[in-house]
């Protein structure tokens, strides 16, 4: 996914981009409210969500989440050291989708980005590629969760079915272990390790496809699409 990150402080703005790369983000960064802005014409410009720090050298960060949502529906979730529940009613009814103060827990803000995501794919089919994944003899039915080889269904556990549905929304790129724990458990890489592999290895097993799931060596995992 790509973010933009709208963050004036560069030793904040890099600590955080390096977290961020780290779980398998594209980030931008962004100094100021007209960077950001610019950074987001024409349509949004592929951004899947923005982090909007609000004390930005330019314009209040809150004008910059309205000029924003004016142009496009992207997720904005607003990152500040304002905690008052009045700026945080002000930047919601702005048209932010989340807000979070500072200092926060990486992991929680993690999981609010996956979250607003999440939220707007759900409300939008489009955001996913449409209402089924197809891959060969493989079809995956996002709304129902149900998928089907050569039309046979597969029972597949809420996680196989989490885990391969990420693999499938981008064939051949491989995905780092950190950002799969990530996304699917919702947590920290530390003590998952194992259970990835362990369902990896069910996945495999169940779908009698031993190859559509490659292993990279030190890196993680990528789908690799079968012919139809």
């Amino acid at each position: 996914m790509r973010l933009l990150l709208v963050e004036d402080d560069n030793h904040v703005a890099t600590a955080l981009s390096a977290v961020l790369a780290r779980h398998g983000f594209d980030v931008t960064h962004a100094r100021s409210g007209e960077e950001a802005l610019q950074a987001l014409v024409p349509e949004g410009a592929g951004f899947g969500v923005v982090l909007l720090d609000l004390g930005l050298p330019d314009q209040d960060g809150y004008e910059v989440c309205s000029k924003i949502r004016k142009r496009t529906g992207i997720p904005v979730i607003m990152v500040t050291a304002r905690s008052d529940v009045r700026s945080r009613i002000h930047g919601l009814n702005l048209g932010a989708d989340d807000y979070v103060v500072k200092p926060y827990d990486t992991g929680e803000l993690l999981a609010r980005i996956h979250a607003v995501s999440r939220r707007i794919a759900h409300e939008d089919p489009a955001a996913d590629g449409g209402t089924a994944l197809l891959l060969g003899p493989v079809r995956i039915e996002l709304p129902t969760r149900q998928v089907t080889v050569d039309g046979s269904v597969v029972q597949l556990t809420r996680k196989e079915f989490d885990l391969l549905a990420l693999l499938a929304q981008r064939p051949g790129v491989v995905f780092r272990r950190e950002q799969i724990i990530s996304e699917v458990w919702r947590t920290s890489w530390e003590g998952t390790g194992r259970t990835l592999e362990v369902h990896v290895a069910s996945l495999r097993a169940k779908l009698r496809m031993p190859a559509l799931i490659e292993t990279v060596r030190g890196v993680g995992y990528r789908l690799v699409a079968p012919a139809a």
